[in-house]
């Protein structure tokens, strides 16, 4: 690809970013004129700038509420979106996310335990800090059952992470039915997804996850490449595979984490993504890493508004959004496949 159309490719899903950012911060269960929404964010500087001055209670749902969820939302979907890129770079497995390697299921156990037993006992980094732990059990278990069987091979780490993802999703129920049933519905809607826990404080850790992943990919980028062509021309090259997809684990496990702990459990954004991703740059990740981060901030945030606009004043979770649309993804996938063609 050309970097000019790269460039322009960029450039655009930029653009439909901030329109989408600015229609979620507009819409919602109180909906606001243009001319409140710059007022609310401009506070106490509106008449500077030409503005009437909103009242007090529209500029707390502005400034406090959507535009931290909206900022939420596209850190948790940019990072999702490059989890599954490097999932399914080093798995080869078209259909790797967070979800298949049980990363996803392993913060969900951990979350849920203290919502259903403890409470938050650590204050608002509780439940973070259990999601982190659920998730990092889940990838110590899978990359155990690996060196178990001898081998590091893409095969394996697949089993293995589904039997982690069905073993802790069955954790994670028992622990519903059994834990306190007064936080049943804040559990449903926790493992379903959803922004409304975004506030400023706590903004800074899907923000860390997120840096910690384009760091990492970043500097592994030339690596991933290297294992487009499979473990033996790898090797060749002086890559090893096996480490490459440990430290891959290791580093999405943190980072889902983070994401999970304050979004809930999302699914197929890390599906989805990377696909889109691939037939508008390619398949090498210096562009690639880029455009997915970009089109998952995309989707997160046009699922997010469809969420909070199909049943007013009630706001569906996102995961049934992005379950929706991600079931007509793979249905699409399937029948492009067996037609001859691909994404």
């Amino acid at each position: 690809m050309r970097t000019s159309r790269f460039t322009a490719l960029a450039v655009g899903t930029c653009l439909l970013i901030v329109g989408l950012a600015l229609l979620s911060v507009a819409h919602g269960s109180t909906p606001m004129r243009w001319a409140e929404v710059a007022a609310a964010i401009a506070g106490p500087y509106a008449p500077a700038w030409g503005l009437s001055e909103v009242a007090l209670p529209l500029q707390r749902i502005v400034q406090d509420l959507r535009v931290p969820r909206v900022l939420l939302a596209m850190l948790v979907g940019a990072g999702l979106a490059v989890v599954g890129v490097m999932l399914q770079t080093v798995t080869r497995n078209d259909l790797a996310d967070p979800f298949l390697f049980g990363l996803s299921s392993g913060a969900s156990a951990g979350a849920v335990a203290v919502i259903t037993t403890t409470g938050e006992l650590l204050g608002i980094w509780t439940l973070p800090l259990a999601a982190l732990c659920g998730a990092l059990v889940s990838a110590a278990l899978v990359l155990a059952l690996v060196h178990k069987t001898q081998g590091g091979g893409p095969e394996k780490l697949i089993l293995a992470g589904l039997a982690s993802s069905f073993l802790l999703g069955a954790v994670t129920h028992y622990l519903v039915f059994a834990g306190d049933q007064r936080a049943a519905h804040s559990v449903l809607f926790w493992t379903l997804g959803g922004l409304g826990l975004a506030r400023w404080d706590n903004l800074a850790l899907a923000l860390g996850g997120l840096a910690l992943l384009l760091v990492f990919a970043a500097r592994k980028r030339h690596a991933l490449d290297g294992m487009l062509a499979g473990d033996e021309t790898a090797l060749s090259l002086g890559i090893s595979p096996a480490r490459l997809r440990a430290e891959v684990f290791a580093i999405s496990a943190i980072a889902t984490a983070c994401f999970v702990a304050l979004s809930g459990v999302i699914g197929f954004v890390g599906l989805m993504v990377p696909h889109l991703a691939r037939a508008l740059c390619g398949a090498l990740h210096t562009r690639l890493l880029l455009m997915a981060a970009l089109l998952g901030a995309v989707l997160m945030l046009g699922s997010d508004l469809l969420c909070r606009t199909l049943l007013p004043p009630q706001e569906l979770p996102i995961g049934i959004v992005t379950a929706a649309l991600g079931g007509v993804f793979v249905i699409t996938l399937v029948l492009r496949g067996r037609s001859g063609s691909t994404f």
